[in-house]
């Protein structure tokens, strides 16, 4: 079979032949692949740099996460792979897929998933939002940014805040739901002093964080309490795109109700993980359909997998390998 497949001393994949996986289990599932979106995640594994990825065998190793597919009776199926989803046929996770509705297309149930995990599993299990929460986004212009302002509204969100840097993307935002933007600038004044002014004024519950480093910051800068009561702050780190080390004040976590956790690979429960697969993904696939959850895709085709692969996506989009 063909696959995008990548070799320890290679830095991009390849369209190459490669053995087409077998099923080792009765958990597993040998399906036919329709589309799989690329994503930073993807990318980290990929490379080694992630900290859930292992080193590439000598012989490569078939790459791609999830993904769109059809099972032999040609159910379609968004699954999780056991081999890798970038190829014509994969072995999947009987017990980590979901049916897509009949009204949603290849590319966007490929390239939903991720977001919503990104977006969905920091908002209702980390940052704990309840109807009438006021919500931070910071960095939402990016691809799960943009999800994850969509999802606060339908959580019940009662205000979205939204940073990042491109001002045509944060405008976009108010469309999609934001209820107030906030450019990230580079003496980082202006950002505080609007950030400030609208938690005084309406203060933030919760806060989930796609850049971390200054931006992290700033906004740890403007939580910082004076010995008054505060409200509770769940503050979610979910990517670190500006940096991974911050400086971090311990006065920050004794002037205010401030509890810091993060969301990813091995910061969820089973129980967490298994509703994901039962309710959360079922739940955005069919507001997708229904058009009440708004992505933007590229289908490219698995053959240029190797100029692709570092190909910068502009205002949000995601691209999606189509098998």
């Amino acid at each position: 079979m063909k696959a995008a497949v990548i070799y320890p001393q290679d830095g991009l994949p390849r369209y190459a032949d490669f053995p087409e996986p077998t099923v080792q289990n009765d958990d597993e599932l040998l399906v036919t692949v329709k589309a799989v979106a690329i994503k930073h995640f993807d990318k980290g594994r990929a490379s080694g740099t992630h900290y859930s990825s292992s080193v590439p065998a000598t012989a490569g190793k078939a790459i791609g996460g999830d993904g769109v597919c059809l099972l032999a009776d040609g159910t379609r199926v968004y699954g999780m792979g056991v081999s890798g989803m970038m190829a014509e046929k994969a072995v999947i996770h009987k017990n980590r897929m979901v049916q897509i509705p009949a009204g949603l297309n290849d590319a966007t149930a490929a390239a939903l998933p991720n977001a919503v995990i990104g977006a969905a599993m920091a908002l209702k299990f980390k940052a704990d939002i309840q109807p009438g929460n006021v919500v931070l986004i910071n960095g939402a212009t990016g691809f799960t940014g943009q999800v994850a302002v969509q999802i606060a509204k339908h959580y019940g969100a009662a205000k979205v805040i939204a940073t990042g840097r491109n001002r045509a993307a944060l405008d976009k935002l108010l469309a999609l739901g934001a209820d107030e933007v906030i450019a990230i600038e580079q003496d980082g004044e202006g950002f505080k002093a609007q950030l400030n002014a609208i938690n005084a004024q309406t203060p933030i519950d919760g806060i989930i964080d796609y850049l971390w480093g200054h931006t992290a910051e700033m906004i740890f800068e403007c939580l910082k309490g004076d010995g008054s009561f505060t409200n509770r702050i769940r503050y979610v780190s979910v990517g670190a795109i500006t940096g991974d080390l911050i400086q971090f004040s311990a006065a920050n976590l004794r002037s205010v109700n401030l509890q810091l956790t993060g969301s990813g690979l091995g910061a969820w429960t089973k129980q967490q993980v298994g509703q994901l697969f039962s309710e959360i993904l079922p739940e955005m696939f069919q507001l997708a359909a229904e058009g009440k959850l708004s992505i933007e895709t590229q289908s490219v085709k698995l053959e240029n997998i190797a100029e692709l692969w570092s190909l910068d996506v502009p205002n949000g989009q995601r691209l999606v390998v189509v098998v």
